[in-house]
């Protein structure tokens, strides 16, 4: 529990130094989200074993011809969920998540994919298995989620990390959809995010078996733990590299700050991954402002 709190007070403290910096920078938020997208949606597709590498959905989203053959599947997995993860920039501060608000999101998400089951819950008898958590009725569906978005609203006194880790896991339990679940889930995430003045969060692929267990750890007891902690891992991250910026600092790759600092390397990384120094990941690199005083 202690440790929590520790990121719920960090998280307060990021937030309060970001809205300093921010202020007169739109235009650098923007470069800064608009930097992002790739990476948001290499990771989500990732975790939904997508073969696209970074560079791959690069070349995807900026119309560039690949050098190997993808599947008009994939093609159209990395534009649609760009596609959502631009719109939720400005759809999140218009109006409330609801549920007509999740099936236009997941119609934009399957398009092209499999339009047969495009925004619409699971019908009868569509039944989806994950691993071994065989997802509720689909009868079940709207009442769920409808319960699970009234918690999360009825909720608003208790951090931002516990209702929106709680709200992650309840929503892909229910898995409402035939396809599309986790990528749906994460965009929703950023949805309420957004929505309630934070920042986006990006889970990485390198992070999913630590995903998966919170799953998992979810399914067997209710525990949340885990997901909090990865969510707040994530939000934790997504600060320090807009501060970076927004800042004005030196940004330099953390192995750079290892040698000129002459630290080690691998306790960097290590307290990186952790969170305990500013550090955060850009396109798969370790990076970090150049004059951050590193506690020993």
């Amino acid at each position: 529990m202690a440790k929590i709190l520790n990121v719920y007070s960090k998280i307060s403290e990021l937030r309060e130094r970001y809205y300093k910096a921010s202020i007169n920078k739109d235009a650098l938020i923007k470069l800064i989200a608009e930097a992002e997208v790739a990476e948001q949606v290499y990771n989500s597709n990732a975790i939904e074993n997508s073969t696209l590498s970074l560079e791959d959905t690069e070349k995807i989203l900026l119309q560039i011809d690949l050098d190997r053959f993808i599947s008009e599947r994939e093609i159209f997995e990395a534009k649609n969920l760009a596609r959502v993860v631009e719109y939720i920039e400005k759809k999140s501060k218009e109006q409330e998540l609801t549920l007509p608000v999740i099936l236009s999101l997941h119609k934009m998400l399957i398009s092209n994919i499999r339009d047969d089951i495009a925004g619409r819950f699971r019908a009868e008898n569509e039944f989806v298995r994950v691993g071994s958590h065989i997802a509720p009725n689909p009868k079940e569906v709207v009442e769920r989620l409808e319960k699970a978005l009234t918690e999360y609203n009825a909720t608003s006194h208790e951090n931002i990390i516990k209702r929106i880790a709680k709200l992650h896991l309840n929503f892909e339990y229910t898995h409402p959809f035939c396809d599309g679940n986790g990528r749906i889930g994460r965009v929703i995430n950023n949805y309420l995010l957004l929505r309630e003045g934070f920042v986006p969060i990006n889970i990485k692929f390198i992070d999913r078996q630590k995903y998966y267990t919170a799953f998992r750890d979810f399914d067997l007891n209710g525990a949340t733990d885990v997901m909090e902690e990865i969510v707040g891992k994530a939000l934790t991250n997504s600060y320090h590299k807009r501060l970076a910026y927004l800042e004005g600092k030196k940004i330099i790759t953390l192995s750079e700050y290892a040698k000129k600092n002459k630290l080690s390397h691998s306790n960097l990384i290590n307290k990186a991954t952790r969170q305990t120094i500013e550090a955060f990941l850009e396109k798969g690199a370790w990076k970090i402002a150049e004059d951050f005083v590193c506690g020993k």
